[in-house]
């Protein structure tokens, strides 16, 4: 398909291309806002880019766009297509740029704000013209396949201090299969979307009177999330950490002292004015760096008490844009296995390596790494005011990690993110894909050269003189909320027994059989096996049907021939065939499982 470059330019790219598919799916949005125009003409244009799987615009209307609305507007779309309507490029003067959109007030805010020798280019299809840098198709008949997905809430610009508009998202493929290819994997990520599954499961739930991004953790959420807090700080103790439990809050000055006052004061909640200096001021913290720095500044160090490892399980908290909210993926109070390594220079391949292998460890371990991408995180050289330190700092810190990177993860296997660093040092993050496709972060390792000083760390080195040491930042499993959410969604909600929040569940077929049902629990019990009866006066079946769609991992069905022999019928949640073994050969079957960690 032809495709009008930003430049203007007309080339031949297919829909398997990048910029084919960006053109694409940005012509979707331009037909979208058209049939807005044609049905709802009062409404008001904002901004309509193509995105990852599709596009989006936003308008202003009030009352917004229910799915009555559409269904008329894809039925619209759809008449537009069929007119063929050539696309065409032209740019004015700002002058005439103001005068033509002088009756849309956001694109008019657009234009003011961009640079004065900026290109003003516009794109016109039969009687629609909107502001805009392409790319784009030569002709509306090439949107042949799309599907408007649903309207939401977004403010102008993402800033919720601004009115609220709404956004109307969708998606466009070049031929019909391959978006019913898409909508049927859409369909099927959304049945494994924890937002949805682990609601249903009882693993968590929010609360209006609470707030967004503060969610619930049901008793399965809460034993899981307890279960992998236990496994992760087992493990960093046997790898020489030492832990430690530090405050939720500090006054403004320690803030101060790291940077984040003067970087991160907005992604913070303070309690009391923080423009009043005469006050006390509070913050809830927003990381643990500072306050573990105080563990290692307890008394005077030498190089031989290095390194220093240092971890925490943290409970840390953000304040995100609302919007930006989702289940347990993005939220406002979180907690993390946090840890922070003080170590001398010679020693900074080392610990980066073993922190690599960690992380590794643990993400293996869930079934999680297979999923994983590598970012490069550094600073930008050009926007300085976000960073602390010099270009030399920076340019050394980002030296070291590259040659680590290349070395344990070898260059083609990740890719530089430019401004993406932490605002005192590079990091590498680790990132896991959810159903939908998106990446989060779920584990960072940060060298940070920068803020030892600047609290006055030092360490005696074998030479007797005064030297500072470097800092790793690093977590080992990441978020456990976000961790929790990523398993639901990665096996649909029927979690590894060893973290399962019920692993067992006995069924007893008649009350007769109680007796010897509580016998079977008592043994599992005993060997830490998380279990539960179910005894009630339900049908076998009904029961088997609720303990498979609560997704437990072994069911335990016993009745009269059972317990003469001494034996349980073994039912697995992914298997409808039952088998029978002895109480002894079950416990112990599901105790290595457990133990070994088996997915």
């Amino acid at each position: 398909m032809k495709v009008i470059l930003q430049n203007g330019m007309i080339e031949e790219h297919s829909f398997d291309e990048q910029i084919g598919r960006d053109a694409l799916r940005h012509t979707a949005s331009h037909i979208l806002a058209q049939a807005v125009k044609r049905l709802y003409p009062e409404t008001k244009l904002a901004i309509g880019p193509s995105i990852k799987d599709g596009f989006y615009y936003d308008f202003d209307r009030e009352g917004g766009f229910g799915d009555a609305d559409l269904e008329k507007l894809e039925a619209e779309m759809k008449k537009i297509t069929k007119e063929n309507l050539k696309l065409e490029r032209f740019t004015l003067s700002r002058e005439e740029a103001l005068e033509l959109m002088k009756d849309e007030p956001y694109k008019i805010e657009l234009i003011n704000d961009l640079p004065e020798d900026a290109e003003l280019s516009f794109f016109k299809q039969g009687d629609y013209v909107d502001l805009c840098a392409g790319p784009h198709v030569t002709y509306t008949s090439a949107v042949k396949a799309f599907k408007l997905m649903s309207a939401t809430g977004a403010y102008w610009r993402g800033d919720e201090k601004n009115k609220m508009l709404t956004r109307i998202y969708g998606t466009a493929f070049s031929t019909k299969p391959d978006l019913e290819a898409h909508l049927v994997a859409l369909e099927e990520a959304r049945k494994r979307d924890h937002n949805k599954l682990g609601r249903e499961l009882e693993y968590f739930t929010t609360v209006d009177s609470i707030g967004q991004g503060l969610p619930i953790l049901l008793p399965k959420g809460a034993r899981t999330i307890q279960r992998l807090q236990r496994w992760v700080e087992d493990e960093e103790e046997k790898r020489g950490y030492l832990l430690t439990k530090t405050p939720l809050m500090a006054k403004r000055e320690l803030y101060k002292i790291s940077g984040h006052w003067d970087h991160y004061l907005d992604g913070m909640f303070v309690m009391g004015d923080p423009d009043d200096e005469t006050k006390e001021c509070f913050a809830l913290r927003p990381m643990t760096c500072p306050f573990q720095y105080q563990v290692y500044l307890n008394k005077k160090r030498s190089y031989r008490d290095l390194p220093m490892r240092l971890g925490e399980t943290s409970t840390l908290f953000r304040n995100e844009d609302s919007g930006e909210m989702h289940g347990l993926i993005r939220v406002r109070q979180f907690t993390i296995s946090e840890g922070h390594i003080v170590l001398r220079p010679d020693q900074l391949a080392e610990e980066f390596e073993q922190c690599l292998s960690l992380a590794k460890y643990c993400l293996e371990t869930l079934g999680l790494w297979e999923d994983c991408s590598f970012r490069f995180s550094q600073w930008d050289p050009k926007r300085t005011d976000k960073y602390e330190g010099t270009a030399e700092q920076w340019d050394e810190a980002q030296g070291v990690m590259e040659e680590l990177l290349d070395k344990l993860l070898g260059r083609e296997n990740y890719v530089v993110g430019i401004d993406e660093a932490a605002f005192y040092g590079p990091k590498l993050d680790i990132q896991c894909k959810n159903v939908f496709g998106k990446e989060d972060t779920i584990v960072t390792i940060q060298i940070d050269m920068l803020l030892a000083k600047k609290f006055g760390m030092e360490y005696v080195d074998s030479d007797n003189t005064t030297k500072t040491p470097y800092i790793i930042h690093r977590t080992s499993m990441g978020c456990y909320e976000r961790t929790l959410a990523l398993l639901i969604e990665k096996y649909a909600g029927a979690l590894p027994t060893w973290i399962a929040p019920t692993q067992v569940r006995i069924l007893p077929i008649a009350d007769r059989n109680n007796d010897y049902t509580d016998k079977i629990q008592s043994a599992l019990e005993k060997e830490g096996v998380r279990c539960e009866s179910d005894k009630r006066a339900e049908k076998t079946g009904y029961k088997i049907r609720e303990a498979q769609m609560a997704k437990i991992p072994y069911m335990l069905v016993v009745g009269d021939k059972e317990e003469a022999e001494g034996t349980v019928s073994v039912r697995r949640r992914n298997s409808g065939e039952m088998s029978s073994m002895t109480i002894e050969d079950f416990v112990k079957m599901i105790v290595e499982e457990i133990k070994t960690k088996a997915r």
